[in-house]
């Protein structure tokens, strides 16, 4: 046990009560007294969270964040290494040295960020702030040519994002087999190859897919989904409609892999699945906060997630990794009945989303298999 051994390096830590206050003073602080195991509270974003201690470290390369921490009810993958300014233990006592003493320093450690935030305004409002050309205009870093030659079947092709999609993908070169229930001229043309009469909902329809699709694959994109305009909540539960969204949005990415497993197409391709940051269990109590609501779009987006997370799992042998992405807001007619908050919170033309989508697809690699990512700021977003 790492805490057990009476770790005494003094080591100068910016400890406050309360991350908003100004300059922090300087500390000595005593980590001898956290142990493995030991449970406490610890930053995450400008939230605390229940969280316990994984490693206590005497290495001077952690002498800023020493203490290795493990979010209570997340993965091995959300655990940080975190200092006294992020931790809230009754036990961790700290001696604040005495203000203006030789050394002394203000100001503010910057930390790589890890998770996006929650609150849609807020994180708009952060990103033209700070300039953020990455959030506010994707075409600064965004570069199609990684696809040049690559084949990418989209899942749900026929409008919206996974029309723009296909219409990029086109433009880098690469060979796009488009799915839909109906083609259009326009989706012909844009497409290499376009598989019509796909039904998410129907195994036989996903194996006649997978059959249909001939060569070897290097991205699956699954982006077939359903919100319908409608009134859900305690007062007017539709259960009917929870269960085709469930049916579309949580089942319809199982089947899709699974057939194309069958069928031997997935070897070497890369697999992303498009939900939305309302599949975060976490976020509900930020977006959802004292109204509840759209309970089908909400928990079929998670069930959604978790069907992610074991795929990624499943397939980790065959070195096939799968990704969850939140495309952004879009002003889609799937997010039509938001238009009245398209501008406050930052949304995009598809054209632009499709990019932003893409930028996160060429990025996929076996280390962030079973991620939840957010396409605005590329942070992840908690389950």
């Amino acid at each position: 046990r790492t805490g057990a051994r009476q770790v005494r390096a003094q080591l100068c830590q910016r400890v406050t009560g309360n991350r908003s206050a100004g300059a922090l003073a300087m500390a000595t602080v005593d980590y001898s007294v956290l142990s493995v195991g030991q449970g406490l509270q610890a930053e995450s974003d400008g939230l605390f969270y229940s969280a316990q201690v994984v490693m206590v470290s005497e290495s001077k390369n952690r002498a800023k964040a020493p203490v290795k921490v493990h979010f209570v009810g997340y993965g091995p993958e959300y655990d940080e290494w975190v200092g006294a300014s992020r931790l809230k233990s009754k036990a961790l006592k700290a001696q604040v040295a005495a203000k203006g003493g030789k050394g002394a320093k203000k100001g503010k450690t910057e930390r790589p960020r890890v998770f996006s935030l929650p609150d849609q305004i807020a994180r708009f409002e952060r990103a033209k702030k700070e300039d953020n050309k990455r959030y506010l205009d994707i075409t600064t870093v965004y570069d199609g040519s990684v696809f040049k030659g690559k084949r990418v079947l989209i899942v749900g092709a026929s409008k919206g994002l996974g029309f723009e999609m296909t219409k990029e993908l086109k433009t880098q070169d690469a060979e796009v087999i488009a799915t839909c229930r109906s083609s259009s001229p326009e989706l012909e043309s844009a497409a290499k190859q376009v598989i019509k009469d796909i039904d998410v909902t129907s195994y036989d329809s996903m194996k006649k897919m997978a059959e249909a699709t001939k060569d070897p694959l290097d991205y699956v994109i699954f982006n077939a989904g359903y919100f319908p305009d409608i009134k859900d909540s305690l007062d007017s539960v539709q259960a009917e409609e929870a269960l085709k969204q469930f049916d579309i949005q949580a089942c319809g990415p199982v089947r899709c892999i699974g057939a194309l497993k069958a069928a031997d197409k997935l070897k070497g391709a890369k697999v992303v699945i498009i939900s939305t940051q309302a599949g975060s269990t976490r976020w509900r109590f930020t977006q959802n906060k004292g109204e509840g609501g759209n309970y089908g779009h909400h928990m079929s987006r998670a069930a959604c997630n978790i069907g992610a997370v074991l795929m990624s799992e499943e397939l980790k042998a065959l070195e096939v990794p799968v990704v969850t992405l939140h495309p952004g807001f879009n002003r889609t007619t799937m997010t039509a009945k938001f238009a009245h908050i398209w501008d406050a919170e930052g949304a995009v033309e598809p054209v632009e989303g499709a990019k932003r989508v893409l930028y996160e697809c060429g990025k996929i690699t076996m280390k962030t298999s079973g991620q939840f990512i957010n396409c605005e700021d590329g942070l992840q977003i908690p389950f």
